[in-house]
């Protein structure tokens, strides 16, 4: 069982809390080994840990990794990697009109301080 983690484990592994791990179980993203109360991850659920964490960074729902690894489950590795090729072109342009938005405002806002600047040199 060394490639067995523990809920304590686990939480620390990831750095989550005991909330955020049991709302995975509870919407399906993970599905833990069960002996009385306690709970135990194998390299399955780490492996699918891992994608959660890395998909919400990138800006993925919850329910849009819960239906991509779904995918896995009942279609395989390559309908999994097409669905991800759409996922990633989708976000990848949410992703970009965020940062144009992001330079556009930080522009905006050092032209203010600078503006604001000049008054206190004058």
């Amino acid at each position: 069982m060394a490639d067995v983690l523990s809920f304590k484990e686990m939480c620390a592994r990831f750095d989550v809390t005991p909330r955020t791990l049991r709302y995975y179980e509870y919407i399906e993203l993970l599905s833990p080994q069960k002996e009385g109360r306690a709970r135990f991850y194998g390299p399955r659920e780490v492996a699918r840990m891992t994608l959660i964490l890395r998909g919400r960074r990138f800006g993925f729902s919850l329910e849009e990794l819960r239906q991509w690894l779904l995918i896995y489950d009942h279609q395989g590795t390559e309908a999994q990697n097409r669905a991800w090729i759409a996922l990633a072109d989708r976000q990848l342009g949410v992703l970009t009109g965020q940062l144009e938005e992001l330079q556009g405002a930080i522009a905006d806002l050092r032209a203010l301080r600078d503006d604001v600047a000049k008054t206190l040199t004058e």
